[in-house]
């Protein structure tokens, strides 16, 4: 399927987007895995795989996210994040992934300058954002306060040696998007490391944070429409054979107390919801944590500085503003088919 008719059907048929664009040939790939995981839709597409191959690819997929989920998600008070954020600053031994995921978050808080910024739990709670997303947007009863501190990860210690984690007593910490992200590219190389039959090449996509393995559909790659939260339809399309694409929007996770408009992507500056000029910063790099780390730095960031941001840390990717304006930066046109 030509990326032309791709682009076409996503038109045609908005609310099956994914099952389109996941794929230059589209009718040629067996239909994705499906299911929901870490509070999003998850999709699985695989190069080669027979239907067989797909429920089996889908299976482990599903038991490698719940797996993940168990450990990260704040909504869970067994989970490591929740023992760890209620240690009250005595150090935490957590598995070997659960602390390469933080231990990315707080490089992540360094080489943004503070931009992006995992310790923004308390203020997201302030929010309003204090469940699943899912009871956030039914609920119109919380209080929303005018903000939170958010403290940074200066005083977060690491201990490799022993996979150890402390936080200093008045620092929690969020790993919503980045956890994801990193599930994607940690999901992704153990499908492709499985040995299902037929299998040559993955995507998986976490509500948005995609990640691409192996080999991939000729003669483009892997074609994916871009987010487009104001319709403006100057988005488009990019294609790759390899890495990973993030977006972050202040549309997605989104919520209204009386007459005020919230959303999940906190400024570290104010502690509250960021009001930066964006509607949403789509970034393409190597691994999917990296462009979520980006995204969301670029979108607190705003349109000039982010755009640097971005470009600085050898990535590329575009920008919506919210008078819809598409801002696309220098290298993106190597992704467009």
């Amino acid at each position: 399927m030509a990326a032309t008719r791709i682009a076409t059907k996503l038109r045609e048929d908005p609310e099956r987007r994914l099952s389109y664009c996941l794929g230059v040939d589209a009718d040629a790939l067996a239909p994705p895995a499906r299911f929901r995981a870490m509070g999003t839709d998850v999709e699985v597409l695989a190069l080669g795989a027979d239907a067989d191959a797909m429920a089996e690819l889908g299976a482990l997929a599903a038991d490698a996210l719940e797996a993940r989920e168990a450990r990260w998600s704040r909504f869970r008070p067994e989970s490591e994040l929740c023992r760890l954020n209620a240690a009250g600053g005595a150090p935490v031994v957590v598995s070997t992934d659960t602390f390469a995921l933080i231990a990315r978050a707080v490089d992540a808080w360094r080489t943004t300058a503070g931009r992006y910024d995992p310790t923004v739990l308390a203020a997201l709670e302030a929010a309003g954002y204090d469940r699943d997303f899912d009871a956030v947007a039914r609920s119109g009863a919380a209080a929303v306060d005018d903000g939170a501190d958010v403290p940074g990860c200066a005083g977060v210690e690491l201990d490799d040696l022993v996979s150890a984690v402390r936080l200093p007593a008045d620092v929690t910490l969020d790993l919503g998007g980045i956890g994801k992200g990193f599930a994607a590219d940690e999901v992704s190389a153990e499908l492709l490391g499985a040995g299902v039959r037929g299998v040559r090449g993955v995507l998986v996509n976490l509500g948005g944070d995609l990640r691409a393995r192996g080999d991939a559909p000729a003669p483009h790659g892997w074609v994916v429409a871009v987010d487009d939260p104001l319709a403006t339809g100057r988005t488009g399309l990019l294609a790759f054979a390899e890495g990973a694409v993030a977006t972050s929007t202040r549309l997605r996770r989104a919520w209204s107390r009386g007459d005020r408009a919230l959303h999940n992507l906190i400024d570290p500056r104010t502690g509250a919801p960021a009001r930066s000029g964006l509607a949403s910063v789509t970034v393409v790099a190597g691994d999917a944590w990296r462009a979520e780390v980006l995204a969301k730095a670029a979108f607190v960031a705003g349109r000039d500085d982010g755009a640097r941001l971005v470009v600085d840390a050898g990535a590329t990717g575009l920008l919506v503003t919210d008078d819809g304006g598409v801002v696309e930066l220098p290298g993106l046109a190597t992704f467009r088919p």
